[in-house]
Parts: structure tokens; sequence; C-alpha cells
């Protein structure tokens, strides 16, 4: 044994080879922490230091190769400066590079993920051979950084420029084949397989067959390109990555900078341009949020994966109502491999189910995504009834009728008649009360809501909401099901909205609020969308549905009074009096053309501006600050208030609710982080004078007032970065 710590060991095979074997006590996956970082210093000084050895072979006794840096350590390391953070990756590039010199031949063998740092430690040996089962890719700019390890310079050497900035700004996970074709690996094996593959190429170099050495000189010369190709490579990348990743992401674009800086230069040249590109953007707000936003998605699927824990898999799962809803539950079902059935009353609603299911099959099969044979087995997976002669051997059963409490509670009432006893029944409900729901049940306890956001086959998120009576069974069975589904689960408890909708609602209220004092609301629209939302909330309405957002609304008046009643006619209802239902129907704040594809087009329309003036009572002169705060505030304090009441767990799983179920703007961090980034004193001053002019709207609460005079924070644990401002 040449090596031996808490993460990585090392030691001779045959006398002449020596193995080094990343395997993190203690953990289920590999990952390139300060420590581990420590520990393969260590190891490389051994290797080098080692007589007679020919080769190196750098292996993983974990399922995956390496899933990157220890992402928990971001914060705290972030907060430093940047001349400490371009000093610490240039001591992992002294490191990498030690490695790249090695006097023999190298070989990664790669036989599970290898992303982030771990895909730079294999890019650093001369050889990386690849188990046919695994991927490989470098997402650091979804953390809003660049690659930091030598991404950017080894990459770009080995696989071009262009696939190089493919691979980074998208930050994408590449499977086996697609590695194979550009260059980035240089064989591909079963994973049974791998170990004889890296030791018959070490063997092959040491015999001349493969030349090691010229591989080191292209990995740490400039770029093959001269001047004109090198416009045309990086110039026509930075404006198309532009465009896509939009002005709040700046790290892909920053990245394809680097390599272009880079790519006149050798190595360590390239390698310092990179440090200091990456440490620039570890200080910035949005990479801030960005790592927040991540680690908050670990901490809601770890929870949601402990919930699993405690059922056995749902076999058989059945979707009442087919239409379009029903179909994409069917669908998404089938899909991950739970065979479903649709039932309805009607023959043609079946019939609808099962060509929406069709539709997004075909999609998929039109982008290659999926073969006809799976084609053919997703279909087979659902199985449409007129009737419940089967449901005896259902384990969950998902309620999707129209929202309306009397029929829900009706169909609720027969099903439960006909499924075993332990069978969990589930409503995809987006306002109606659980309680309420299970009054007629008998079997209360096995009862949940599961509500699902539209189109059900992208929108990650599934609200699994616990009524008074409902077991921890029947919630931990309804969160296995989404997770096989593919979602994220977030459990949550009773209450008009539940949480998603109970906070989106006083943020259409701020809406109605900036009408009515004279706001355009296309102005309004392009403002947020700038403000970084997918869209602004009149578009977003006519999304939604007029005639759904009006319905909500009186649930949400009626369950909250003192702040989401209004006296006389907002512009919502008005939109639906005059029978505009936004998209559905063609015409709502904006009317709708369809585009070649079939997607429906916004565009402006004179009549739904005439409409509006008709319920502006005071025209008033707004700033863009004062727009953005009379939208956000709101939205901000009922996402306060849903953690006071205990409508949800932790502040983690209401910011990732917002971002996966409304698309609330990521790098943004969720709207707990953004009252973090502007001050809890700030936010409160600030909600404090539009309350004294607007209402109870705006009224923070006691507690949120008490944590303002304590300077407390909702993620106390974080390291805010110290030169930005992360509300700005």
């Amino acid at each position: 044994m040449l090596y031996q710590g808490d993460a990585i060991h090392v030691e001779r095979q045959q006398g002449e080879i020596a193995v080094l074997t990343l395997d993190l006590k203690a953990e289920s996956v590999n990952k390139l922490s300060s420590g581990v970082i420590a520990e393969l210093t260590e190891a490389v000084g051994e290797i080098e230091k080692a007589q007679g050895l020919k080769g190196l072979i750098v292996v993983s006794a974990k399922e995956a190769f390496i899933v990157g840096a220890d992402i928990t350590e971001f914060h705290a390391m972030f907060a430093k400066d940047e001349a400490f953070l371009v000093e610490m990756n240039q001591r992992v590039h002294a490191l990498f590079n030690r490695l790249e010199d090695l006097p023999f031949p190298t070989v990664t063998a790669l036989n599970g993920l290898a992303l982030g740092g771990g895909c730079e430690l294999s890019l650093t040996t001369d050889f990386r051979v690849m188990a046919d089962s695994a991927q490989i890719g470098l997402p650091e700019t979804k953390l809003g950084i660049v690659p930091g390890w030598g991404g950017c310079v080894r990459l770009p050497r080995l696989i071009g420029a262009d696939n190089a900035i493919e691979w980074i700004c998208g930050g994408t996970q590449n499977d086996a084949a697609t590695a194979l074709k550009v260059g980035a690996v240089d064989a591909v094996v079963p994973l049974e397989a791998l170990a004889a593959a890296a030791r018959d190429l070490i063997d092959k170099a040491n015999a001349g067959d493969f030349d090691y050495r010229a591989r080191r000189v292209e990995k740490g010369s400039p770029l093959k390109l001269n001047p004109v190709e090198q416009m045309m490579a990086f110039e026509t990348a930075k404006g198309y990555v532009a465009g896509k990743a939009g002005p709040h992401y700046p790290a892909p674009v920053e990245a394809i900078r680097v390599i272009q800086k880079g790519a006149g230069e050798g190595r360590e040249r390239a390698q310092a341009i990179e440090a200091r590109a990456f440490a620039k953007l570890a200080k910035t707000d949005v990479c801030y949020n960005l790592v927040g936003l991540f680690l908050n998605d670990q901490a809601v699927k770890k929870k949601a994966k402990g919930y699993a824990r405690e059922v056995d898999p749902i076999e058989q799962a059945a979707v009442l109502g087919a239409g379009i809803m029903g179909g994409g539950i069917a669908y998404q079902s089938a899909y991950k491999g739970t065979p479903i059935l649709m039932k309805d009353i009607r023959e043609e609603a079946i019939e609808l189910g099962l060509k929406e299911a069709r539709k997004l099959l075909v999609k998929q099969l039109e982008r290659g995504k999926l073969s006809q044979e799976k084609l053919a087995e997703v279909l087979g997976n659902i199985r449409p009834t007129l009737s419940y002669g089967d449901f005896g051997h259902v384990d969950l059963v998902v309620e999707a009728v129209v929202e309306n409490p009397k029929i829900k509670a009706a169909v609720l009432k027969e099903v439960e008649s006909t499924v075993g006893e332990r069978a969990v029944l589930a409503s995809n409900t987006s306002t109606i009360s659980i309680d309420r729901l299970a009054a007629d049940l008998s079997r209360p306890e096995n009862f949940c809501g599961m509500h699902f956001f539209n189109p059900v086959h992208r929108m990650p998120l599934v609200e699994v909401i616990r009524g008074s009576k409902t077991s921890d069974t029947a919630v931990a069975a309804t969160v296995a099901y989404a997770r096989q589904m593919g979602k994220t689960p977030i459990v949550v408890n009773d209450c008009p909205g539940f949480l998603v909708n109970r906070i989106l609602f006083p943020y259409f209220g701020g809406f109605s609020g900036l009408v009515e004092h004279g706001a355009d609301f296309e102005r309004v629209d392009k403002l947020m969308e700038r403000f970084g939302w997918p869209m602004g909330p009149a578009y977003l309405l006519d999304v939604v549905g007029i005639d759904t957002a009006v319905h909500a609304s009186h649930v949400m008046a009626e369950g909250f009074p003192d702040r989401m009643a209004h006296e006389g006619k907002s512009a919502i209802e008005l939109m639906f009096d005059s029978e505009r239902l936004g998209q559905k129907n063609g015409k709502g704040f904006y009317t709708y053309t369809e585009d070649k594809k079939g997607k429906p087009v916004k565009q402006h329309d004179d009549e739904a501006h005439r409409l509006v003036e008709s319920v502006v009572r005071e025209s008033r002169e707004l700033a863009d600050d004062e727009i953005v705060a009379r939208l956000m505030v709101p939205l901000c304090l009922e996402t306060v208030r849903c953690l006071e009441d205990g409508i949800v767990g932790t502040p983690a799983e209401a910011d990732m609710a917002l971002i996966y179920g409304i698309g609330f703007p990521p790098f943004r961090g969720g709207a707990l982080r953004y009252i973090d980034a502007m001050g809890t004193a700030a936010f409160v001053a600030l909600a404090e004078r539009l309350a004294g002019e607007l209402g109870a709207l705006y009224a923070p609460t006691e507690r949120l007032k008490a944590m303002a005079e304590r300077g407390e924070r909702f993620y106390p644990d974080d390291n805010v970065p110290s030169d930005d401002n992360p509300s700005a």
C-alpha cells in the first residue's frame, strides 16, 4: 500500500502499476471536499516518490466516480475574498498538473457519474476509459460559476472549442457514446470490462502503441485555431449563449471568455485566467443564490426520500377523470414505469386522455428521446376503463375530476368503496380543503391531496397535502408515488390554496392594486420579466386561466378576508365577466394566435386595455422599483406566514416550491432568500411603508418584525456575499 487515507488509498498492482482508489468513508458518493483534496495531495506525493512504477489508474469504489466538489463548503468558502479563491484554485491547479506530469502513462476508469471536479480530475490523466452506463460533464455554470480546476483549459484542447463550449455553457451530463464521439474519452466498455480496459491502455501506451506524451503536449499547448477561426468560434457562441442564458446568468458567457482568453496561452497561464474568472463569479449574488438553490433542492429531495423509505413502492396506480390533466398524469406515471388505470364516465373523455398521452409520447419519439418500442410499452402501461372493475388491486388513486367540491367529494366516496382498505386516495385539487373533501369518507386517514401543476409532464413540483386526519402512511405513499413519477414532492398542511396558490394570490392582489392605480399591465409584465420571472402577472393569469384565477381568488378571500378580500370588481374579474378567459379561449389581457407549432403567441389588444381602464380608481406615477415592490412584498410576506403557520416545514421547502411551482426567478434564490438578501430590517421597513398606504396585504407579521429587530435571517448559516447587493 503506497497510501491510505479516509477517502483515498493507493496500492501497487503486480508491482509496477499504481491504482488510486477514491472511496470516501461514511458517504454514499465521492466528492472533492477540501479534506479529500488534501488527501489527494499526499497521495500524489507518495506516487511521485515510488520507484519502478510504469503507470497509474484512477478508479472509484463507489457507484459514481466523483459527483463534483463538496458544494456544502461553497457558501463559507466563497465568502472569503477573491485573492483567497484565486490562490485556492491555483493550489488545485498545481496538484492536478503534478498528476498530469507523472513520468509514466495515466488512465482514469470512469465507472459512473463524473461531474464538475470529478470530470476535471479525469482530464488530467492521459486517457479515459468509460463504462457504457456512465455520464460525464461540467455543470458549474448552473451554480453561477465556471469550471475552476482546469475544465476551461483541458476540455477545449481535447474535444475542440465548439464542443467544449456546448458542454460547459449547457452544463450537460453527457452519456458515454457522446463522450467517445467528441473525444472526451478514449474507449467505452461494459462496466465489468472497465478495469481490464484501463490496464490495456496503460500497457499499450508503454508499448508505444499510444503516444501519451503527445497527448500531454496537446493538452498543455495553445488551441490550434487561427485568429479567424477563433473569432468565428467564440464571438458567434457568445451571442447565441447570451441570448439563451439571459441577462441574469453571466457564467455561461464568462466561460466562453475564459476559453477565448486562454486559447493562445500555455497551460499555466490559461489556468491563471480560469482561476481569476472563477473567483470573480464566486463572489456574485447569482452564484450565492444558485448554490443555495442546489442545497435547498438536496434538502427537499432528502426529506422526500425519507418519507418514501417508510412504505413499499406503488405498483399499480389509477387516475379518475381523463381529459388533459388525467391524461398528463397517466402519461407521467406510465412513462416512469408505474402502470395506471385511467377511468372516466365518458368514452370521449377517455379518448381525450389517451390522445394527450399519445401526443406527448410522439413528441418524445420525434426528438429521439425514446424508441418505438418504449412508446408502445408506455401506452401499454395505461389501461383505460369506464368501470371500477379492477380497482380492488390499486395501491393509490389520484382523483382529477373538475374543481368542484361536491363532485369531488361524491367521486371520492364512490371510489373508496371499490378499493382495498389500505389503498390511498389523493385529490388533485388546487384550492379545495382536504378536510372538507375527507368529511364523508370512511377512511379519512387514507386520504390526502396530491396537487400537480400544469403541464404535468413539465412541472417538477407536486404538493402533497396533509389533512387533519391523514396518516403518515398515506403521506409517505403519496410522496413515494410522486418520486416514482420523477417529481419533487413537498409535504404541506391543509389551508385555503395550500402553499403555492396561497402565496401566488397576494402577488395577483398586488397586480390588481397596481392596475387600479393606473399601471399599464403590459409595462408591469415587461418589468417583472426583466426582474427574472418567466412571464409577468397579466400573462401568467392568461396562462393559468382567468376563470381558474377568479375561482381561486374567491377561495382565498373567504379563507383570508383581512388581506385577500377586496371591494368592487378587480381587473381579473372584469376579464372573466367579459368572457376573456386567457389562452383557453384566445383572449384575456392579451389575444392569442397559434404559431406554426401550434403554440399560443400573445399580442397586444386595445379592447383589453379599454376594459381595464374602467377599474382605474386613481392614476399615479409609479416608478419601476415601486411596481416591483408592490408585487414582491405581498408574495414574500405570505411565504413568511405559511412558514409561521406551519403550512410548510422549512425555508428550503418554501423557496423550492415557489421556484418549481410558479417559476420564481432561480437566480434570486426564493422568497425567503430574497428577504435575507435585502435584509430583514430593510424588508420590514419597506412593507410597513406600503402597508400604511395599501393595507393589510402589505403588513409584516409580528414575528418577522421581531426577527428584524434582532437582525435574524431565514438562512442563518449562509455566508452572504459581501461585495454585492443581492437584492439589486
